[in-house]
């Protein structure tokens, strides 16, 4: 395309926003009319709507029974904060960051908890060499990185015999990324992300190893109630059958048993994989054509499926801040794509969320309208 016609085609579905993320296809609210509202959570209508999120969670990711599965306070970033304020200090501390939430994690353990960590970083991009890290340490990282669009690649080896516990945000991973369960002692997911939930509660999944840290592990530290796992040095094993720390959104659980019941029906963890897969694949096969936008990600092993990011490379734009939010803005106006800048704290460029609820059609036909935008922008500075 050399001219500044509009394409042919529009997404008919324009959000591609990294979270709250798009909803399934063909998502309506009356799905949520079954929803126990006005009823209390301890009643026995919603402990069995809990047990059910739960159950068909395992179900669908493939967890295995060794493992608990809770639904916890503050999204992602509580789980992973439970589990963090909860088991570390017991032994060494490895973090690992390649974008700005693993960062986070890292303030967390040094700044907050005063950890005296080994901290391995990675730039936007790229992700810490595994083959370094120190599994006899408690190593605390993110799956994908959200907001910098890698991913730990399939087949990285995490050692079976490892003494130090695995701490795995895996938020934009789960339920797109084949996850190994074995050698992810803690992990944690919101369901806002690849499944398209609401906002506002977190899945905490504990191996048999977080567990025992939890039951012979306490920390020299006081515990936010939201953060107590356990009582008389036992797990508090209501919280992984329903019984959650604090009152949740009944609306919300509806939402996502919503969503596991469609995952079920399209086929499973592999239908979901496949989706996203596809939705990358478009992007990727777009830009690989052209010279004026690349990936973020330098490895194609480690380029993420879900928050796929791009950078503009063109030499004539004079200022990527500013171009790619422009880029961003027509896109918005004209209705083909909403919340698709990168994050804030990454290079300049856009963020295109390709997980499983979104349609690989629609995904195909945003491309040719980011080609429009960048030209229509590009004429515009000159």
């Amino acid at each position: 395309m050399t001219d500044l016609t509009l394409p042919a085609t529009r997404p008919v579905n324009p959000r591609f926003s990294s979270g709250p993320c798009a909803k399934l296809p063909g998502y309506a609210l009356d799905m949520l009319s079954d929803a126990p509202l006005g009823r209390s959570h301890r009643a026995a209508v919603g402990k069995a709507r809990l047990k059910r999120a739960i159950d068909q969670t395992r179900k669908v990711l493939n967890i295995p029974n060794t493992h608990r599965i809770g639904i916890v306070p503050a999204s992602d970033t509580g789980a992973v904060e439970m589990a963090m304020w909860s088991m570390l200090g017991a032994r060494p501390v490895q973090m690992l960051a390649w974008e700005s939430f693993g960062e986070g994690w890292v303030t967390d353990a040094v700044k907050q908890l005063k950890l005296d960590a080994k901290v391995s970083k990675a730039g936007y991009g790229e992700i810490v060499d595994f083959a370094a890290v120190d599994f006899d340490r408690d190593v605390v990282f993110t799956w994908n990185g959200t907001t910098s669009g890698v991913r730990v690649a399939p087949g990285t080896e995490i050692p079976a015999n490892r003494a130090g516990l695995t701490i795995c945000d895996a938020t934009s991973a789960a339920f797109a990324m084949d996850l190994p369960w074995d050698r992810l002692d803690v992990t944690t997911f919101s369901w806002q992300k690849v499944l398209g939930g609401e906002g506002g509660h977190g899945m905490l999944v504990l191996g048999p190893r977080a567990v025992e840290r939890l039951e012979s592990y306490v920390p020299d530290r006081p515990l936010p109630k939201i953060f107590r796992m356990t009582k008389g040095g036992k797990l508090i094993e209501g919280i992984f059958e329903g019984e959650t720390i604090n009152t949740p959104s009944m609306l919300a659980v509806e939402d996502y048993l919503v969503a596991l019941d469609w995952a079920e029906r399209i086929g499973g963890l592999p239908a979901l994989i496949a989706r996203a897969d596809a939705n990358a694949g478009a992007v990727r096969d777009f830009i690989a054509a052209r010279d004026w936008i690349a990936d973020l990600a330098v490895d194609p092993a480690t380029a993420s499926t879900t928050s796929v990011c791009l950078q503009f490379t063109d030499p004539a734009i004079k200022d990527g801040a500013a171009f790619a939010k422009a880029v961003a803005k027509r896109l918005e106006k004209e209705g083909v794509a909403l919340d698709i800048g990168a994050y804030r704290d990454a290079p300049p460029g856009l963020r295109i969320w390709c997980g499983s609820t979104v349609e690989t059609a629609d995904v195909a036909a945003l491309m040719p309208w980011v080609e429009w935008a960048y030209r229509s922008e590009l004429a515009a500075q000159a």
